[in-house]
């Protein structure tokens, strides 16, 4: 469903080697943070293999709550600021990581740490050095892939994204013979090297930047026989996109995660509004025939989408 969902709501996903969506583990994508939990959606859901994503650990709030966090393969991850006592949970989330290496499984890390939406790459924390570190300690032949994931807007529904991936990092690219501190060093330098190039620096009013590293052209004959599909799709969904979009705003005061909380909520509420507006139709109507909405809503959705404004 979610990867449904992403071919709707991104217009775009651009890939500099897709062929690295098939990589098997042991795997750490050590990726930039400009979309919340946006993210790791899009990343989980290009990969043929399963994905672990490690996520912030005041998130994991409640029994049920890290339960249903847990089964959507989330690792808590905590900071300083989420309380000292927290601390030591990190060490049993490594633990569990090297376990999935072990299974030759995929582990997602934010190499930036906290989320900002911007076209900046910002310094690289050192959990990812010590995740990584740690693993070839144990002798677990962990492959570490940079991924840049760059986006057109951070408010619009509808998206162009460009990702890229970079060269693996193993241990044989690491001086490891200088101490924990200066192995952290060496890793992130490399790390750092690799990310600079995917991250767009652009100004978040450089409109011009913008436009030239980001928007789609489309074509007049695309955009002509979208037009009244398109038009179509944003009646049909009005009813749903809007009221979410000013609660979201509303509930998160317009911050870095009001864009993934949108796709959240949207994700788990558009299959439960086609399925009752279908089945209410089939009950007035008597036919069946009508069952074809559940097809015919995500189709204009998709319309919708590819011709709407691209950048903020």
């Amino acid at each position: 469903m979610a990867r449904l969902a992403i071919k709707i709501y991104c217009r775009d996903i651009n890939i500099n080697k897709k062929e690295l969506l098939k990589t098997d583990g042991p795997l750490l994508l050590a990726v930039n943070h400009p979309n919340s939990f946006l993210d790791a959606i899009i990343l989980c859901t290009l990969f043929d293999k399963p994905v672990y994503s490690l996520a912030r650990g005041d998130a994991f709030k409640g029994k049920l709550t890290s339960k249903i966090l847990f089964t959507l393969k989330l690792l808590p991850v905590y900071r300083v600021s989420e309380g000292v006592e927290n601390l030591e949970e990190n060490y049993k989330t490594f633990d569990a990581c090297k376990e999935i290496f072990k299974q030759n499984g995929i582990v997602l890390i934010f190499s930036e740490g906290l989320c900002v939406n911007e076209w900046h790459l910002r310094p690289l924390k050192k959990g990812t050095a010590r995740l990584s570190i740690s693993s070839w300690e144990d002798d677990i032949p962990l492959k570490v892939l940079p991924v840049g994931i760059n986006y057109s807007s951070f408010r619009k529904f509808g998206k162009n994204v460009k990702l890229f991936f970079g060269e693996f990092i193993t241990a044989d690219d690491i001086e490891n013979n200088n101490g924990h501190g200066k192995n952290i060093q060496s890793f992130n330098s490399n790390l750092l090297q690799q990310l600079q190039p995917f991250i767009f620096e652009i100004h978040k009013n450089d409109k011009p930047a913008l436009h030239k590293k980001l928007y789609v052209q489309q074509s007049l004959l695309k955009k002509t026989v979208l037009l009244v599909p398109s038009a179509i799709g944003w009646l049909l969904h009005a009813p749903l996109f809007y009221p979410v979009k000013k609660f979201v705003k509303n509930a998160t005061f317009d911050s870095d995660h009001y864009d993934s909380i949108v796709v959240g909520i949207l994700l788990l509420t558009y299959p439960i509004y086609i399925i009752l507006i279908s089945l209410i139709t089939v009950a007035i109507t008597q036919q069946w025939f009508y069952l074809l909405l559940l097809l015919f809503f995500p189709l204009t959705a998709w319309a919708h989408v590819q011709l709407k404004k691209q950048l903020d």
